[in-house]
C-alpha cells in the first residue's frame, strides 16, 4: 500500500492540494492529471480522485515537485499605465511583476487590466479563488470610473443600465451614473459583473462615446482606497472573508 492509499485524517484529495499551491483551481488541477502531468512519489497519477497527505507525500508537475505555502498571499495593486498584467510578456514588455515586492510565493493575477487601463488589479496564489473570482458564473462586480469625450445623456446612460449591443453579443445590465459631466470630457462611474475583453471601453463606444482614461477602483468587495499609482498592499483578514464568501467559498475546508 503506498502512502496515498493509507487512510489518515491529514490526506486530501490531489486537485485541491494542487489548488492549495496556487498551481491551478481544482478543475485545472484535474485536467493536468488527465494530461499525464502529475506524479505522485515517482507514480503517473491516473485517477482523479487520489488522495495525498500533505509534507509526506511527493507530488510533481510536469517533473517539478509542489510545495503548498503555510499560508495563501492576497495582494492589490494600483496598476499605472504602461504595464501588462501578466508576470512574464514574450514581448518584452513591462509587466505587474515588477511592481510586486518580493515573495517566494507564485502569484498569478485575477483577471487584468488593460495595459492603458490603470487601478485595482488583484494578485494571489489561491488558485480555487482566482478562478471562481474570474468565472462569469459568480458575476464578481468591476467597478470604473472612465473619462470619456463628450457628454453622456441621461438616455446614454439608461442605455448602458439596459445593456448593450456589443460584437460577441448583448451586456448584461451595467450600474451606470455620470460623476462629472464637461463640454468636453465627462467622468462616468460603470459597475459591470462581467469580464469580456475591453468591455468598458467597448461599451462606452458603441453608446458614442470614446474613452480617454480608464481606472478601475474596485473588484467585488476590495476597494482601492487612496493608494498611490504603482503600490502594492496585502488584503487585510476582512477583506479576505470578504472575498471568499463572495466567491461562494465560504465552507471550504483549507
Amino acid at each position: 500500500m503506498t502512502p496515498s492509499q493509507n487512510p489518515t485524517s491529514s490526506e486530501e484529495r490531489i486537485n485541491k492540494f494542487l489548488a492549495r499551491a496556487g498551481i491551478a483551481s481544482r478543475r485545472g488541477a484535474e485536467e493536468l492529471i488527465s494530461a499525464g502531468r502529475v506524479r505522485l512519489n515517482g507514480n503517473l497519477v491516473v485517477e482523479l480522485g487520489t488522495k495525498v497527505v500533505p509534507g509526506r507525500d511527493v507530488v510533481e508537475v510536469d517533473g517539478v515537485p509542489v510545495r503548498v505555502k503555510a499560508d495563501r498571499v492576497y495582494v492589490v495593486l494600483n496598476k499605472p499605465t504602461g504595464y501588462v498584467s501578466t508576470l512574464k510578456d514574450p514581448q518584452g514588455r513591462r509587466t505587474v511583476a515588477e511592481l510586486m515586492p518580493e515573495t517566494d510565493h507564485r502569484l498569478f493575477n485575477v483577471g487584468r487590466l488593460d495595459m492603458d487601463t490603470t487601478g485595482l488589479l488583484l494578485l494571489t496564489d489561491d488558485g480555487e479563488l482566482a478562478h471562481r473570482l474570474m468565472h462569469p458564473r459568480y458575476h464578481v462586480s468591476k467597478e470604473y470610473l472612465a473619462t470619456v469625450a463628450g457628454r453622456p445623456t441621461e438616455e446614454t446612460l439608461k442605455h448602458l443600465r439596459s445593456g448593450v449591443e456589443l460584437d460577441d453579443g448583448m451586456t448584461r445590465p451595467a450600474e451606470a451614473t455620470a460623476e462629472r459631466l464637461g463640454d468636453t470630457t465627462s467622468v462616468v462611474r460603470l459597475v459591470i459583473r462581467e469580464g469580456r475583453k475591453r468591455q468598458v471601453r467597448r461599451m462606452l463606444r458603441a453608446v458614442g462615446h470614446r474613452v480617454v482614461a480608464l481606472h478601475r477602483v474596485r473588484f467585488g468587495p476590495i476597494e482601492l482606497g487612496d493608494m498611490q499609482l504603482g503600490t502594492t498592499r496585502p488584503l487585510t483578514e476582512a477583506e479576505i472573508t470578504a472575498l471568499i464568501a463572495n466567491a461562494g467559498l465560504e465552507g471550504r475546508d483549507d
